[in-house]
Formats: C-alpha cells, sequence, structure tokens
C-alpha cells in the first residue's frame, strides 16, 4: 500500500502522504498493536495504521514514526469505511478486521486487569455496530457567512477534518451535517469563538448543545441569535441550546430509559449508543436480582436507575443536579417501580459512608474516566453484598477494583462493551460479591 496525495476525496483504502518527520525512512516488522491503536515494532517503535504480522516503512525518528508504506500487509487488513480516516483523529482502527480487533481490546482489558493482579472471567464483549453512534461532538471553524467547516480534530494536531460523512453516527447525525454546518456559521460573532457542537440523537430529533462562543464581548448578538433559530427551525431540530441556555426549542428533546421517559436536559451524558446501553442494562439487572435495595452511584439521568428500581427500592445518586432533577421528574410516569430516592451530591468529595450503605445491599456505581477511588474504599469497608461497577476507563476501574478486592470482594466476571467503535476504548461492566 502507497500513500498518494492528498486529494479532494482520497481513497478509503489509500493514505494520503502526510508531512514527512524529520529522520530518514526505515524499515520494520509490526509485532503488536498498542494502547493508542499503533503498531508496535521491536524499540519500542510506534507506527500508525499498521498490524501486527506487517512489514513497513516509515519515517521519522525516535519512538514515533509516520507510515510510508506497508511492504507486506496482514491478511487481517481491510479498506476503512470512511475517506476521512486517515486524517480524521476521531477513529484510529477502521483498518484492522472485526474479529481481531475485537480480540485486542478484549486482550488489553485483561492486561490492565494483570498489572493490578486481577483475574477474572471475561465474557465474550458486545460489538455495537456502525451508524448507532447517538452522541457526537463536532468541532466548528470560521467557513462563510452561509456555511461553517464543521468536524473533528485532526490527528495529533489541533487542524480541523471538514467532514462530510461520519460512519459511526446515527443516519439522522449524518443527514444533518450541512444543517449543522449552517448553523455554525452564525456562530463566529468574535473572532476569539472556537465552537463546538455536542449533537445528541434522541428519541424526539436532535439536541445541539452549543459551547465554545466567546462570551465576554456579550455572547452572540440579537440578529445572530434570530438566524440560529430560523436555521434550528429550518432543519427541524428539537433544541439548540448555547452553554445550556435555550436559543431554540420546538420540543423536548426525549429518551425512554427502561419503564422511564427522561426529558434531557442540555448537555445531559447519555451512553454512546442505544445497543451498548440496553445490554449493559440488562446485564446489571441480571446480577442485581435478589436485591433488597440498591444503591445506584453517578445514576445521572437513570440510564440504569429504572431498571434497578423494578428489581428493588433503589436510591439514585449524581453530582449533576439538573440530571438528578430529569430523573425525579421522570419517577411518577414510569410504571412498574419498587420506589426511587434521590441526591444530588459530589460523590468525589463526598461519597456515599459505610454508614450511608448500611440497609444496601447491592451497589452500582458509573463514574466518570477519573473513576471512584473514594466511593470504592467506602464499599469496600460497608456491608454490601454486591457490587457492579460500569466504567469506560479500563486502568481507573482496575484501580477501583483492588480496593474492592482488598476490601474482601471477588470480581466474578466482566462484560467488555465495544461502544467507541474503531477506537482503542472499551467499556465494562464487573461483577463483585463477596
Amino acid at each position: 500500500m502507497r500513500p498518494q496525495q492528498r486529494r479532494s476525496k482520497p481513497r478509503a483504502d489509500r493514505r494520503p502522504d502526510p508531512r514527512p518527520p524529520a529522520g530518514p525512512p526505515a524499515e520494520f516488522d509490526i509485532e503488536t498493536v498498542g494502547g493508542e491503536g499503533d503498531g508496535v515494532a521491536a524499540g519500542p517503535v510506534f507506527v500508525p495504521f499498521s498490524l501486527p504480522g506487517e512489514r513497513v516503512r516509515a519515517q521519522g525518528s525516535g519512538e514515533r514514526r509516520e507510515l510510508l508504506e506497508v511492504l507486506a500487509a496482514s491478511p487481517d487488513r481491510i479498506a476503512p469505511a470512511c475517506p476521512h480516516f486517515f486524517t480524521c483523529g476521531g477513529c484510529a482502527l477502521q483498518h484492522w478486521a472485526h474479529e481481531p480487533y475485537l480480540a485486542w481490546k478484549v486482550e488489553r482489558l485483561a492486561g490492565t486487569l494483570a498489572r493490578e493482579r486481577i483475574e477474572t472471567e471475561i465474557l465474550p464483549p458486545v460489538a455495537t455496530s456502525p451508524g448507532t453512534r447517538r452522541r457526537v461532538t463536532l468541532h466548528a471553524r470560521r467557513g462563510d457567512r452561509d456555511q461553517a467547516r464543521l468536524g473533528y480534530k485532526a490527528r495529533k494536531s489541533w487542524d480541523l477534518v471538514d467532514i462530510e460523512v461520519c460512519p459511526i453516527a446515527e443516519p439522522a447525525i449524518q443527514a444533518a451535517i450541512p444543517a449543522l454546518k449552517r448553523l455554525a456559521a452564525r456562530l463566529f460573532e468574535h473572532p476569539k469563538s472556537a465552537p463546538s457542537l455536542h449533537v445528541t440523537f434522541t428519541d424526539t430529533g436532535l439536541d445541539v448543545d452549543i459551547t465554545g462562543v466567546e462570551a465576554r464581548s456579550g455572547g452572540l448578538g440579537a440578529d445572530a441569535r434570530v438566524q440560529l433559530a430560523e436555521r434550528a427551525a429550518e432543519a427541524d431540530f428539537a433544541r439548540v441550546t448555547l452553554n445550556g441556555e435555550a436559543a431554540y426549542m420546538s420540543r423536548l428533546p426525549q429518551v425512554r430509559l427502561g419503564p422511564g421517559r427522561v426529558n434531557l436536559p442540555p448537555g445531559a451524558f447519555l451512553q454512546a449508543t442505544k445497543a451498548a446501553e440496553t445490554a449493559m442494562a440488562d446485564f446489571l439487572a441480571a446480577a442485581a436480582v435478589g436485591a433488597s435495595r440498591i444503591a445506584d452511584l453517578y445514576c445521572g439521568v437513570g440510564t440504569f436507575t429504572f431498571r434497578l428500581a423494578e428489581i428493588a427500592p433503589t436510591h439514585g445518586v449524581d453530582s449533576a443536579p439538573e440530571a438528578v432533577a430529569a430523573l425525579t421528574a421522570a419517577l411518577a410516569g414510569a410504571p412498574g417501580l419498587k420506589g426511587v430516592t434521590t441526591e444530588a451530591r459530589d460523590l468525589a468529595r463526598r461519597p456515599l459512608l459505610v454508614h450511608d450503605l448500611r440497609h444496601t445491599d447491592v451497589a452500582v456505581f458509573d463514574p466518570p474516566r477519573a473513576g471512584a477511588a473514594e466511593q470504592a474504599r467506602e464499599l469496600a469497608g460497608s456491608g454490601v453484598a454486591r457490587v457492579i461497577g460500569v466504567s469506560c476507563n479500563a486502568a481507573t476501574f482496575a484501580r477501583d477494583a483492588r480496593t474492592l478486592i482488598d476490601g474482601g470482594f471477588r470480581l466474578e466476571r466482566i462484560l467488555p462493551v465495544d461502544q467507541f467503535l474503531w477506537s482503542p476504548h472499551v467499556e465494562l461492566v464487573g461483577v463483585f460479591s463477596r
């Protein structure tokens, strides 16, 4: 495979020629794939877009090189799905066949656990499909009056890749890219504005929360706000907000979570795909059967709360008051629940203490990437019989798992979930019992 010079529409199976880094070309035998998705040769030397078993020619110096040519290709090499793949920084592994790619994610997860001296059963992974990512963040840069440049950050750069398609995203998001470019064109009244559009596909339409518009000068002027609303109406978006404040709304963005229907606050967190959310909720619910009282920690808008509350009375806790309020408001319309109480509380600074957990026999935690170090220590010292951890960061999960294991728990099994398609990241759910 020889890289081609950049064209307006590069072939998806050829890599556009990068600006060559300093250093002479050299040949390398790729042995494995590293944590960021780059091929790794002895040294180590990291070569992006290369695969185990390949011989490649790369240029640069030190550990980081740039691929020039694949001299001997792996049988697992496939044509990328996206024409932007080799320049866009959003995906790293579209050139790898599905089965070995998934196996690599499981191997990485096992290796991360092993660093904390943890062995457990790792179940077959849940794999999501292209075209199912329901939330994306698109960055905007000034274009012309009618259309901004819109896309993702370029690989290892602050430059922007102006996208035409995004194969990971829901079809409704892909179809809206031209309308989103028109919407973003009105956001550049101030030269320091660097807007990001956080787009969520909901049951009632697209919800767009815009951040990065310079506010010190007063934000958008009246004319720009009017045109923003007009372009949102033309596109039939459900809602557009500026830093959480409504700029346009035709209907409330709404999602179904188990038996509940939740009106989403601006910028609310959702699992990246609906299929992954369903798989994790099913797994959680099966692990929580028999509980008499459940604590749902970092509950958000109720991603798992409604399913858990069908099993036993559940106490939902999250640091975002607006998320807790949305969950609470949805309870009245959710049938078949055993009872739900809610609390807005920063669990990193004020975790539920051993005393708070004295009547809880099952606890679920789904923290941000930084993990739940403080809460894990309290759970380890509590009388909780079963803990179910959800994480998008295997390293912080392994750290918290070690705390629980040292406190008398056993990690019974883990379900890996590949909802961050073609990236190095993996979601997981782990079940602990005493």
